[in-house]
């Protein structure tokens, strides 16, 4: 019989002020199994672990339960405290009288008695549970960072500055992502250019780190420690290590196709880097594009190319890095403006997004900064901003805030004044969120030195008349209708994961929320790690964030990745599920059915094995296994079944 310690938790009044926690201790004191027994108002403090510790070396206990949260919050505090006095971290159980009884009942008497047997169950558990340790694995000491923006950026050089390898792959043929296409950043209005080249350039010339550009990541295996991640780096048909970023065959070329960085308003040619300051500064070759790859002709480029680094025989090749972390930066997309013809997106030439505007405004735009509408080239004397485009809309689109718009809009209407001062700046807003250090300080310069119009409200409307972009809306502080005649609009579009998101984080086994977004394991106490371990997240990959909030992100999940490399070991949770070979017939049912490939069938055996550094214990395999040779360590069948019937005698 085991010698039992039963701690239940006041936990302040979350679990007190709905249950009878003496009334608890009082039932469960002559419980078989249970040699002691005691309530405490705080159990995770020191004086309530303190309490713990001194029992089992007092009475030499061989098992803990701890009545308190739930165990994704505190199992590793209270499994630590247990072995640190000589207790097997792994007899020590949570059952959680928190979320699964105090914080969703309402009836004293009821919460009382479910508490009771919640740490029923959990006692018969620990009865049989089992001395386990965790798995030792060595490190690869080497991370790699998916997607070259900002956060992508900064959480390589915080890796590559501890002394560790990166490599950094970025799907596009140079980093900088979308903040290389900003003209100034909130609050502070310092050019984007300024702050972000100078860190493009160091991670290229960094010696930790190795640049993959114009790669994508095609399959990740292993496990946390041992990644094997497979990569394509697609055809450039430029040979990079010859070429030397002259430009002549960009200058040559005769082919110009809309480009994709100045937002569809200036063209780029066949052949191109994306923007001046690229990095690598380096062009690829648009075989979609290019004269040869569709006529076999021109050849413009391979001509004139002092260096022969035109190769139009170059094929996508594939690229085996071994990384011991990985970390997730894959960026947004803002919403396409076709997917909002309620404000004349895609049909209305002024009506434009906020990358474009950027462009607009931007000294290195196709306009050199003076602010011209698309149509026809014009200096636009009223322009009107709409927030809240897509976003806070769930009946049309989607639900959540997209965080930046207040801010990039004030930003915006503020660049606008200073560049046209004669015109007029109009902002419908829903409401102003102004969250950041000097955020509402710069909202509250826009809207009184700069004069920019704020009108709370929808707008209603949106058509075009008579060469103007008429805007209908009703501002709800005047309770007035509002209609404006401008000569743009700029929507604040709702911010979406990058594209291609969802096939990414089945390769990598991690959680996309209702929204698209990649979800980390924990809120508030786990933000940048994923609950594949290893796999950690940074900026607008998890959900919307401003630029200091993406960096902040970054260098956390960097940390995360440094610590982890800090260790000799890794130490893999040993509740995972084996075989009983005795049992196992063979059938390969449960290889199928494991989300982690952590199973294999071995043939010449006629039975499943398990790589107990990749299963994660979600028990599919178990629920699967039609013999019963599948079992979770201490969450057996027969611990099941006890803990069942402890709760119905």
């Amino acid at each position: 019989m085991r010698k039992i310690g039963v701690f239940v938790c006041h936990c302040g009044i979350n679990i007190a002020g709905t249950v009878d926690v003496k009334a608890v201790v009082d039932l469960l004191k002559d419980y078989p199994g249970v040699a002691y027994i005691q309530d405490y108002k705080y159990m995770c403090s020191d004086p309530g672990q303190n309490l713990i510790k001194t029992k089992i070396k007092e009475l030499n206990l061989d098992g803990v339960v701890v009545a308190a949260c739930s165990p994704t919050l505190h199992e590793a505090t209270f499994r630590g405290a247990s072995e640190s006095v000589g207790l097997n971290p792994y007899r020590t159980e949570i059952a959680n009288i928190r979320e699964q009884c105090s914080w969703v009942h309402h009836d004293k008497a009821a919460a009382t008695a479910k508490a009771q047997l919640i740490i029923k169950a959990a006692i018969e558990k620990v009865k049989l549970d089992e001395e386990l340790q965790p798995v030792k694995v060595p490190i690869t000491r080497r991370a790699m960072v998916i997607g070259g923006g900002i956060a992508g950026i900064q959480a390589a050089l915080s890796i590559a500055n501890s002394g560790y390898e990166v490599v950094l792959v970025e799907r596009q043929s140079s980093i900088g992502g979308h903040m290389a296409q900003l003209s100034e950043t909130f609050p502070t209005l310092d050019c984007s250019q300024c702050i972000l080249t100078p860190k493009m350039v160091e991670v290229a010339q960094h010696h930790k780190i190795k640049l993959l550009a114009y790669a994508t990541v095609e399959d990740v295996s292993g496990f946390v420690g041992n990644f094997k991640v497979k990569i394509k780096q697609k055809a450039r048909y430029v040979d990079w290590d010859k070429c030397t970023g002259c430009g002549i065959c960009m200058e040559k070329c005769p082919v110009k196709v809309p480009s994709e960085f100045d937002e569809e308003l200036a063209n780029r040619k066949a052949i191109y880097t994306p923007f001046p300051q690229a990095v690598p500064n380096k062009p690829v070759l648009d075989s979609a594009h290019c004269t040869y790859f569709k006529t076999g002709k021109c050849q413009i480029c391979k001509k004139l190319c002092p260096f022969d680094a035109i190769d139009y025989t170059q094929t996508d090749t594939f690229i085996e890095e071994d990384v011991g972390a990985i970390v997730v930066a894959t960026g947004y997309e803002l919403y396409s403006l076709k997917s909002l013809p309620e404000y004349g997106g895609g049909k209305i030439v002024d009506v434009i997004d906020g990358l474009t505007f950027e462009r607009i405004l931007s000294a290195s735009g196709p306009y050199g900064g003076i602010v011209r509408r698309p149509s026809d080239g014009q200096v636009p004397r009223e322009v009107v901003f709409i927030k809240c485009v897509g976003s806070r809309d769930p009946e049309n689109h989607f639900p959540y805030c997209s965080k930046v718009c207040c801010m990039y809009t004030t930003k915006h209407a503020m660049l606008y004044k200073h560049r046209v001062p004669e015109g007029q700046a109009y902002v419908f807003y829903m409401d102003v969120r102004a969250d950041g250090k000097g955020y509402e300080e710069f909202y509250q310069r826009a809207a009184t030195e700069d004069q920019v119009v704020y009108l709370r409200g929808k707008v209603a409307k949106l058509y075009r008349e008579n060469g103007k972009v008429v805007v209908t809306g009703i501002d709800t502080l005047s309770n007035r209708m509002i209609e404006i005649k401008a000569d743009l609009v700029v929507l604040a579009s709702a911010i979406r994961p990058a594209a291609g998101i969802t096939e990414l984080a089945k390769l990598l086994k991690i959680g996309i929320d209702q929204n698209g977004f990649l979800t980390e394991a924990h809120p508030k106490l786990r933000p940048v790690e994923s609950l594949t371990a290893g796999v950690y997240l940074a900026g607008c990959a998890q959900a919307p964030r401003d630029i200091p909030d993406a960096v902040a992100q970054a260098a956390g999940a960097a940390a995360m990745v440094t610590t982890l490399f800090a260790r000799d070991y890794l130490y893999h949770e040993p509740i995972i599920a084996g075989v009983n070979t005795d049992l196992c017939s063979g059938c390969g049912i449960c290889v199928g059915v494991c989300p982690y490939a952590a199973r294999s069938l071995n043939r010449s055996k006629g039975v499943v094995e398990v790589n107990e550094i990749l299963c994660e214990g979600c028990g599919a395999c178990v629920a699967a296994c039609p013999s019963g040779a599948a079992q979770q360590k201490n969450l057996t069948d027969e611990q099941i079944h006890q803990m069942i019937k402890a709760i119905l005698t």
